[in-house]
C-alpha cells in the first residue's frame, strides 16, 4: 500500500512528501488496522493573513473494508499540521481497533439462549431441530410502539432507542466520521437539543437542531425533511 499525497490550490514540495511517508507509519498502521486499502494525505493552504496560526491544512484520509476514517487539523505550516492529524488518525484507529476487540471477546450467546434475547426466533428440540409452531386462524397483531399493524400490513416500522450523553458538534463530526455515515444524531450539549450533523458537498456539512413550538398544534405538520440543503 502507498501514501499518496496531494495538493489542493498548493504545491507540496518533494521534502514534505517524504516527511509524510516517515510520520505515517505503515507497519504500525497495518497493525491497528489490516484491512487498509489505501492512505491518502491532502495538503491546502489558507491564504486570508487573519488565518495565519491555522494557514496550512493536512487531511489523511484512510479507507479499509471498515468505515473511512479521516483526520484533519490547521497549524501555521504544514509540518505541524501532520503531527496533529496523525496523532488524531492513530487515536481513531485505536479506538475502532479496540472496539474489534471487545466484540470478539464479550456479548457472544450460545444456541440455547438465542431464543430469549431474539423474538421469534425458531426454538430448537434436544436434537437440535426447529420446533413447529401451532397454526391458528388469528389474525396475527403485531405493536410497534404506538403503531399496532394488524396481518401483513403494508407498513413497515423499524424503531431504535439509543441513549447517549449529551456532545459537542466537533464530537458529533468526529463520531459520524468514524463511523463512515453521512449523517449522526446527537444531543448538543450546549443547547440539549436533539440535533443531527450530515454530510453535504465535498467537505462540508450541514447541522440541524429540533426544537418543540408551543404555539404549534399537530395539524401543523412535523420538522421532517430532506438532508439536502
Amino acid at each position: 500500500m502507498d501514501i499518496v499525497v496531494k495538493g489542493r490550490k498548493t504545491e507540496v514540495p518533494e521534502r514534505f512528501r517524504k516527511h509524510v511517508a516517515e510520520k505515517l507509519k505503515l507497519d504500525k498502521i497495518q497493525k491497528l488496522d489490516g484491512k487498509v486499502i489505501s492512505l491518502d494525505v491532502e495538503v491546502s493552504k489558507e491564504h486570508n493573513p487573519r488565518q495565519a496560526d491555522r494557514s496550512d491544512r493536512v487531511e489523511i484520509t484512510l479507507r479499509s473494508r471498515g468505515p473511512v476514517i479521516r483526520a484533519e487539523a490547521s497549524a501555521a505550516d504544514p509540518y505541524a499540521a501532520l503531527d496533529l492529524a496523525t496523532g488524531k488518525l492513530e487515536a481513531r484507529l485505536r479506538k475502532e481497533h479496540d472496539k474489534r476487540h471487545t466484540r470478539r471477546g464479550n456479548g457472544r450467546l450460545s444456541a440455547a439462549e438465542v431464543a430469549d434475547v431474539v423474538p421469534g426466533v425458531a426454538e430448537l428440540n434436544a436434537n437440535g431441530q426447529p420446533v413447529a409452531l401451532e397454526a391458528t386462524d388469528a389474525v396475527p397483531t403485531t405493536r410497534i410502539g404506538s403503531l399496532e399493524v394488524q396481518g401483513e400490513g403494508p407498513l413497515v416500522v423499524r424503531e431504535k432507542l439509543h441513549t447517549a450523553a449529551p456532545m459537542t458538534l466537533d464530537q458529533a463530526l468526529y463520531e459520524m466520521e468514524l463511523v463512515g455515515h453521512d449523517f449522526y444524531l446527537f444531543v448538543d450539549a450546549e443547547t440539549k437539543q436533539p440535533s443531527v450533523v450530515y454530510r453535504r458537498h465535498a467537505y462540508d456539512y450541514g447541522v440541524i437542531h429540533l426544537e418543540t413550538d408551543p404555539l404549534a398544534g399537530a395539524e401543523a405538520g412535523g420538522a421532517g425533511g430532506a438532508l439536502g440543503g
